[in-house]
C-alpha cells in the first residue's frame, strides 16, 4: 500500500501531522480556517497538541508554521467528515495501519522497546547515583552513617571518632568545648561537667547511674554522661560544618 500520510509512533500513542493531513485530503480551504472550523469537535489535549513544523520556502530559508499533532482516531473523524474519495482513501489507509500496530507481532515488539527504554532509564539513575556517591565527601558519608546511630557513647568515644575523621580535638578539648558553649555545666560543684538543662532537653546526653556499695557499708552513685544518637548527629555536623 502507498504511503499516504506519516505517522508518528515516537509518542504514547500514534499521531499525525494536521498540516500534512489537511494536504492528503486535498482541502480547498487554508490550513488554518480548515483546522479551526473542526477542533471544536475535539478536545485539546487528548485528542490534539499544538506544535511547530517546518517548510522551506522560494528563497531556501526555514519558515516555522503552527502545526497540530493529533490522534489517529482524530485524523480518521476528519477524513471521514471531508466527505471526498479522498478522505475515504486516506481513513481506509488509517484503519489498515492501526490494524498492522495491534498485531501480536507489534504490540510485542513495542512491549520491547518500551523495556529498553525503562533499563536505560535505570541505567541513567544509577549513574547519577554512582557519581553524587564519589562526588560525596568523606565527612558526609560518616555523617550520614552517625545520623543512623542508636547507641549511646562516652564523650571521649566522640573526641577519637571526630578526630579519625579530621577534626583536630582530643577528649579534653571536647570538654572545655562543650563547657565554653554551654552544653555541660561549667560551675565547679558536683553538677561540674554534667548536661546543661537545654542538653538535656534537646536530647544530646543521657545520664547513666550506677551505684556502688562500698565496704563500710556506705553508698556511692556515680553518674556517667553519653552522647546519644541525636547528639552524635547534632556534633557531627557542627564540627565538620566549622
Amino acid at each position: 500500500m502507498n504511503v499516504l500520510l506519516k505517522i508518528n509512533y515516537e509518542t504514547e500513542q500514534p499521531t499525525v501531522s494536521a498540516r500534512e493531513l489537511h494536504k492528503a485530503l486535498d482541502v480547498q480551504s487554508r490550513f488554518s480556517r480548515w483546522f479551526d472550523s473542526n477542533k471544536e469537535l475535539f478536545v485539546e489535549g487528548e485528542d490534539y497538541n499544538k506544535c511547530t513544523s517546518s517548510t522551506i520556502v522560494n528563497n531556501g530559508a526555514v519558515r516555522e508554521l503552527v502545526d497540530y499533532d493529533i490522534t489517529v482516531l482524530m485524523a480518521k473523524h476528519l477524513a471521514m467528515m471531508s466527505r471526498t474519495e479522498k478522505g475515504k482513501q486516506v481513513r481506509n489507509y488509517l484503519i489498515y495501519l492501526e490494524k498492522a500496530w495491534n498485531t501480536p507481532e507489534q504490540v510485542f515488539a513495542r512491549a520491547l522497546k518500551m523495556a529498553d527504554q525503562q533499563i536505560e532509564k535505570l541505567k541513567s539513575n544509577n549513574a547519577v547515583l554512582i557519581k553524587d556517591v564519589e562526588r560525596m565527601k568523606p565527612k558526609e558519608i560518616f555523617a550520614d552513617a552517625v545520623s543512623a546511630s542508636h547507641t549511646s557513647i562516652l564523650i571521649g568515644e566522640l573526641a577519637k571518632i571526630l578526630k579519625q575523621n579530621g577534626v583536630d580535638i582530643g577528649q579534653n578539648r571536647l570538654f572545655t568545648w562543650m563547657r565554653e558553649n554551654r552544653f555541660l555545666i561549667s560551675r565547679k560543684g558536683t553538677d561540674y561537667n554534667m548536661p546543661t538543662q537545654k542538653s538535656m532537653e534537646k536530647g544530646l546526653f543521657e545520664i547513666k547511674e550506677r551505684t556502688i556499695n562500698n565496704p563500710d557499708g556506705s553508698v556511692r552513685i556515680t553518674k556517667t554522661v553519653l552522647v546519644t544518637g541525636r547528639g552524635q548527629q547534632y556534633f557531627v555536623n557542627k564540627f565538620l560544618k566549622e
